[in-house]
């Protein structure tokens, strides 16, 4: 099937075009959902209510703009929502923190590592840094999605990039540790 016979599948909730939405998107929005958790467990349950909401919701898609980008909008408010149930998002002072720039050559460390450290970040820092580092919402939208302020959200971005940056040249200063070899 294609992408429109599978929406109008969906639509109908034929179990069939959903398993086949389900398998054609799992791993991309597995992989958002891990940008935003902070273990695998965690990703999976994000997951699992994205599909939710995207199978009660298809028939509302309305056409305007990727059917892909419409389920990513989704798959972010979901994980962004269970946060804010879970966690209270704590403001933090707005203190001067050091240069967050990390060199080219501080950066040869392997995705799946620098994706590790953004899902050791505190939560909030984790959801500020990928909502505008990685999904390019504005530290406007961040603040009214997380309902803090715009202040709050640039003071965390700079607190998680601090923070990484500190995980990175940590990572760099011991070469064993790099070649996969614990985490």
């Amino acid at each position: 099937m294609d992408l429109n016979q599978l929406i109008k599948g969906c639509i109908r909730q034929n179990r069939k075009a959903q398993e086949e939405l389900y398998q054609l998107y799992k791993k991309p929005l597995f992989s958002l959902c891990l940008k935003y958790c902070a273990n695998e467990a965690e990703a999976e349950d994000n997951l699992h209510n994205a599909f939710i909401e995207i199978f009660t919701n298809i028939h509302k898609f309305s056409n305007i703009g990727s059917f892909e980008g419409w389920m990513k909008r989704i798959t972010i408010n979901k994980a962004v929502s269970s946060y804010k149930k879970s966690f209270q998002l704590l403001p933090i002072k707005d203190d001067h923190f050091d240069d967050t720039t990390v060199s080219e050559t501080e950066m040869h460390l392997p995705l799946e590592i620098i994706l590790n450290m953004i899902q050791q970040l505190p939560n909030q820092y984790r959801l500020v840094f990928c909502l505008y580092e990685l999904d390019d919402y504005s530290h406007q939208e961040i603040a009214a999605m997380l309902s803090i302020s715009e202040n709050t959200s640039k003071s965390n971005l700079h607190r998680a990039k601090a923070l990484l940056k500190e995980k990175i040249r940590s990572k760099n200063s011991f070469p064993n540790y790099n070649s996969g070899h614990g985490k």
